[in-house]
């Protein structure tokens, strides 16, 4: 029987609980661990002796490795390829950048440098939206919730994560009780990451958007929508078939009475498919009774797969002036970070060693308002 991760909370709590170990040690086994990924168990001081009995059993530090690293050219993003305990492999991307450097009403934001780790929550996707090079991998497997607190860890060896955007390989949605397992112990000791810098996105699971609030409260809710009507959402992502578009716009709308948080709408933008004027006036009609921020996402090749080219710059600003300015929604563009080591967005794909919302920075234009990830 392979051993479970130390971080697979519900099996390590059971465990200790069984053996009548206090749940109290195992923050501080998992911060041992954080800062030792290498570590032997006998080499965490001050745990019960039955504590160590159950470690050495049942589990191991680490069940992931990374078995290489990419680092872009302007040094600022890192994609990590993590082997997985059952031979399959997953990426993650961090991302480092200066806030300063972006812009919000026109005018430069406070703060300072940053990191941002871009998660996956499975190995492939059954989406198959066609523009995405998880997509058309198809699906492999379901990450456990250890698997995916290990990339955090395996990131916070290069930089101190601040932020966490479940954007990477899969469909979090559709691993809906590891993912909330995963965010739990990501909020608690030693990671302390605050529920309002963590992003689940999805393509619109409808059933598990309803529950979301309710089991993660203060989690921000992106929403990969990328068309502004069904007949052109099915065209793109055929998932959509399965999550109408006005049904998910009614889930949306409940979950934003309940939570009172901004949702936030990726879209990317296709050259001569949902890029037109047309399209930015229908998806403004579509949002302007809700608060949200949409992203604009430049489309990033994914080889022989692409069917798709990537909009010119000069689209763009009309696309989020349209929206800007008609509709009063607040519009940025998605800074592109990782292009060059196919880090960026849909550009994720481990079977060939290179998920979807990632992205060196390609675009001059001073009208584009930018905004990391």
């Amino acid at each position: 029987m392979s051993l479970r991760s130390v971080f697979d909370a519900g099996a390590i709590k059971s465990e200790f609980e069984t053996a009548e170990i206090g749940l109290g040690f195992i923050p501080l086994i998992w911060k041992h661990v954080l800062r030792n990924p290498d570590c032997e168990w006998g080499e965490i001081p001050s745990l019960p002796s039955a504590a160590y009995s159950v470690l050495a059993s049942k589990f191991r530090p680490l069940t992931s490795a990374v078995d290489s690293r990419r680092d872009s050219s302007d040094q600022v993003t890192t994609k990590l390829l993590i082997k997985l305990q059952n031979g399959g492999f997953v990426e993650a991307v961090v991302m480092r950048y200066d806030t300063r450097l972006g812009k919000y009403g026109g005018k430069p934001r406070p703060g300072g440098q940053r990191s941002t780790l871009c998660i996956s929550s499975q190995v492939g996707c059954k989406m198959g939206c066609k523009f995405c090079a998880t997509g058309s991998m198809g699906f492999k497997s379901n990450l456990t919730s250890g698997e995916i607190v290990e990339q955090l860890v395996h990131a916070s060896q290069i930089s101190p994560i601040r932020n966490v955007v479940f954007m990477g390989m899969g469909e979090p949605l559709n691993n809906y009780t590891a993912l909330v397992e995963a965010i739990r112990v990501m909020t608690q000791l030693p990671f302390q990451l605050s529920p309002r810098k963590i992003t689940v996105s999805t393509v619109g699971i409808i059933h598990s958007i309803n529950r979301l609030h309710g089991d993660l409260p203060g989690v921000n809710l992106a929403v990969s929508l990328h068309a502004p009507i069904q007949e052109l959402r099915c065209q793109i992502m055929p998932s959509a078939r399965a999550f109408p578009l006005g049904k998910l716009m009614d889930s949306l709308r409940t979950y934003q009475r309940n939570s009172k948080q901004k949702i936030f709408i990726e879209y990317i933008m296709l050259d001569g498919v949902n890029d037109e004027e047309m399209n930015a006036h229908q998806l403004g009609q579509l949002l302007e009774t809700f608060e949200v921020v949409v992203n604009l996402i430049p489309f990033n090749p994914i080889g022989d797969l692409s069917q798709f080219t990537t909009t010119t710059d000069s689209k763009v600003v009309r696309f989020q002036k349209i929206l800007r300015e008609s509709y009063g929604i607040r519009t940025t563009v998605r800074k592109q970070m990782g292009q060059d080591i196919s880090g960026a967005c849909g550009q994720l794909e481990p079977v060939t060693v290179s998920s979807y919302l990632l992205t060196i920075p390609v675009h001059n234009d001073p009208r584009l308002e930018f905004d990391s990830v």
